[in-house]
């Protein structure tokens, strides 16, 4: 099974218009709500794919309530933590002219000690126990820099692999407690590094340095590029196939979900980052802030390409 830890979830509202225009009224054509944040999306991802999972975080307020009724639609097990404000609302608005998407995310509300505590004894003794605890996604107000790190070793003393997908200083310091995979992008691997990644070689070297940090398993996601991924032993890079980009929203989250999944079923890496590209590009297809389907993963996995370096 796996479990994920979302601290800064989010009611995602997608609307779609015709042509956006700036200073002016403009009407949609369409409007759909989802359940959003990194976790909660890794852990849909899984229920898709016929995974067990369930998702841990933060929720409150009436978008809170609206957030599990549509986890429940879709038969997503969770088991949240309630917290006096309300959770994020992000707003991502498809202007189908040019089939761009613009953004406008909230910061999410303020955590207090108390309500930190709850979640983090909770995190303390997991039941059931998961085979993996994947905790991503950015952190609320309240909530130190540090908290991946102190997860991560709460999950590793129960003897629980660990998965980090964040940015900034929550993986700077994240990684401190050596998880067991992360999946940076390649602008999020040179942040932390401190270089820029700009070819194939870069990235590689990149790779071999981030698990020289005692991290078992490094993925560079590069985009509609695939990713390279390595388990120490050998590095491999994977290639997606050209497809009509709807949307990029979750792509990320699925590659994630999809990777973890495979491994908690026994596959190699090769396998796994297989199923992960698939995934990662079948969220592409569909639009707004829509996950992937199992069906087009399906399509799309015997069309992904894997090759060692």
């Amino acid at each position: 099974m796996i479990a994920t830890v979302t601290l800064n979830p989010s009611l995602d509202k997608t609307v779609t218009v015709e042509r956006l225009v700036l200073e002016e009224a403009n009407r949609w054509t369409s409007m759909r709500r989802d359940p959003g944040g990194k976790g909660i999306n890794v852990s849909r991802v899984v229920h898709e794919l016929r995974g067990k999972t369930i998702a841990y975080g933060f929720v409150g307020g009436i978008d809170g309530d609206i957030l599990k009724q549509l986890l429940q639609q879709q038969g997503v097990p969770f088991d949240f933590t309630t917290i006096k404000g309300d959770i994020r609302s992000n707003l991502i608005i498809t202007n189908l002219s040019n089939n761009s998407q613009t953004r406008i995310d909230a910061p999410g509300p303020t955590i207090s000690k108390s309500e930190l505590g709850s979640l983090t004894g909770k995190i303390t003794y997991l039941e059931p126990k998961p085979d993996y605890l994947v905790l991503a996604g950015s952190v609320p107000p309240g909530v130190p820099d540090d908290i991946y790190t102190k997860l991560i070793e709460a999950a590793k003393k129960q003897g629980i692999k660990t998965v980090l997908d964040s940015d900034e200083e929550w993986l700077k310091e994240g990684i401190k407690a050596k998880p067991t995979l992360i999946k940076p992008n390649v602008y999020e691997a040179g942040v932390l590094l401190g270089t820029k990644l700009q070819d194939e070689t870069a990235i590689v070297k990149a790779v071999k340095r981030l698990l020289a940090k005692g991290i078992e398993i490094v993925a560079i996601s590069r985009g509609k590029e695939g990713l390279i991924i390595s388990d120490g032993n050998k590095i491999l890079k994977v290639t997606t196939p050209k497809v009509q980009v709807r949307s990029t929203v979750g792509a990320g989250d699925s590659t994630v979900a999809a990777l973890v999944l495979s491994l908690t079923r026994g596959d190699d890496i090769s396998e796994a980052s297989r199923l992960a590209v698939a995934a990662g590009t079948a969220a592409t297809l569909t639009p707004g802030t829509e996950l992937c389907r199992r069906r087009d993963v399906e399509k799309l996995l015997p069309q992904v390409k894997v090759k060692k370096l």
